[in-house]
């Protein structure tokens, strides 16, 4: 199993996604040849998506790395990145089980009827991987390990179940749920958040989606110029102007980048979509078939949501922000310095800029609060995580005694799994009857949804 584990961590996203999605189209009554065009599309789509990212990861890095140079952060524990957690994850004993376990308790809340979300998405199995390689290393037990990864998942898949509704209707995604645990806790903070933000005057009455800033600045409310804003002021903090020459190059080529990252990232979402939406209209059919009256969503990673203008353009504000934040919450106890997941701040954010239905402002405040809280956290548990390198085989290439990351480290999850762990099997065991309540009361809440959509349905048709 860990050999495996470690082949498909190997193989990536984009090739593992694209032979999972064909054999899962196959099994819901695909012909094979739709099916792996299907499948080839949403592979050529994350490679398009990643090397976008990448590119705005190269270009933001170099700016954000001599932002924190200028105002002199002097912060221990180092961001080592997705990528390096994935392969921590799937390098763990954990890990190396992590696939058919979740699959198998995801069938099992399917048919119990605990939640409606089917996450296809495999590759993302990885943070529940890491989460529960954090409890294993706490309990020094890999079977509690285990339990606490389950506890991640019954989370996550509830979470994905309530934010549903709004992702689809905002980003125009037919039964499409983000069971992603780098996107879905953040949900219970939006929120809340965004109807106390309706009750602030002068805040709630501000618009500040891409649509209404477009209308409101014309051809200078676009997303690209929108960018070009973005990445100059950006290059302007990080490079200042020393060295005219040299700083002025640095600047105009970070604006012409992120300008370019608002155009061509939408473009990659829209072919992976071209691969994704035939499959999603054949699981629809495929359900309704064999169980009437049942609604189901496919979850998906959240990278099919992160070219949205206000998802890209709330990220790249927040790059500066949350080096700024991290530097203010030092003398706090933040020791966490943000560098290598900047680039991910798109996946952070994506589910909460719909529930703040696509106000930049308000969710550049709540991205902050959230960052905010999460360095704490990531600051805490710092030593588990750097353990669980250790014991998969990590390099240490930073040189730094503690590593931790923005995506994982940070999350709220992470940090309630790793807590849940320190106080031992009795909380474990309270958690796993917590985490089942949430998803009954979840789904009493989107049963109810359900009951009151049918209702306005019926009431304008007979209108």
């Amino acid at each position: 199993m860990e050999a495996f584990s470690s082949y498909i961590t190997d193989l990536g996203a984009a090739v593992v996604l694209p032979v999972l999605i064909t054999l899962f189209a196959i099994a819901i009554g695909q012909k094979p040849g739709r099916a792996l065009r299907s499948g080839i599309l949403i592979g050529v789509g994350f490679i398009g998506v990643n090397l976008v990212i990448g590119l705005l990861g190269s270009s933001i890095g170099p700016a954000a790395t001599e932002l924190a140079t200028r105002l002199s952060v002097n912060l221990d524990i180092v961001d080592v990145g997705w990528p390096s957690s994935a392969a921590i994850a799937f390098g763990s004993k954990v890990g190396a089980v992590i696939i058919p376990f979740c699959l198998a308790l995801n069938v099992v809340l399917l048919l119990t009827g605990l939640t409606r979300t089917f996450d296809i998405d495999l590759w993302n199995y990885w943070h529940f991987a890491l989460g529960g390689a954090l409890v294993a290393v706490v309990m020094d037990s890999f079977w509690w390990g285990l339990f606490g990864a389950g506890i991640a998942m019954i989370i996550t898949l509830a979470l994905a179940d309530l934010s549903a509704p709004m992702i689809q209707k905002y980003f125009g995604f037919p039964d499409i749920s983000f069971p992603h645990m780098t996107s879905a806790p953040y949900a219970l903070l939006a929120i809340p958040l965004n109807s106390l933000m309706d009750k602030i005057p002068g805040l709630n009455k501000l618009e500040a989606d891409p649509a209404s800033i477009q209308k409101r600045f014309g051809l200078f409310g676009e997303t690209m110029f929108l960018g070009l804003v973005i990445g100059l002021v950006i290059g302007l903090a990080g490079y200042g102007f020393d060295d005219p020459r040299a700083d002025s190059i640095a600047i105009l080529t970070l604006g012409i980048t992120v300008a370019a990252v608002m155009v061509i990232l939408p473009r990659m979402v829209a072919i992976l979509m071209e691969g994704l939406v035939p499959v999603s209209e054949s699981a629809r059919t495929f359900m309704q078939k064999r169980f009437p009256g049942r609604r189901y969503y496919i979850g998906l990673d959240s990278a099919i949501a992160a070219g949205q203008p206000a998802v890209v353009a709330t990220s790249l504000i927040l790059v500066p922000v949350t080096l700024l934040v991290a530097i203010l919450l030092a003398p706090l106890g933040n020791r966490v310095l943000p560098l290598v997941d900047l680039a991910t701040i798109p996946f952070i954010v994506a589910v909460m800029v719909p529930l703040f239905r696509g106000n930049i402002v308000r969710s550049v405040i709540g991205g902050a609060i959230a960052i905010g809280g999460g360095l704490f956290i990531a600051t805490a548990i710092s030593g588990t995580f750097t353990s669980v390198a250790l014991a998969s085989g990590f390099d240490n290439v930073s040189g730094s005694n503690r590593i931790s990351s923005l995506v994982d480290g940070a999350n709220p999850l992470t940090g309630l799994l790793v807590g849940m762990g320190e106080l031992g099997p009795v909380a474990a065991i309270v958690m796993l009857v917590v985490a089942l309540a949430f998803a009954f009361v979840v789904r009493r809440i989107v049963a109810r949804r359900d009951a009151a959509e049918a209702q306005q349905e019926t009431a304008g048709a007979a209108a």
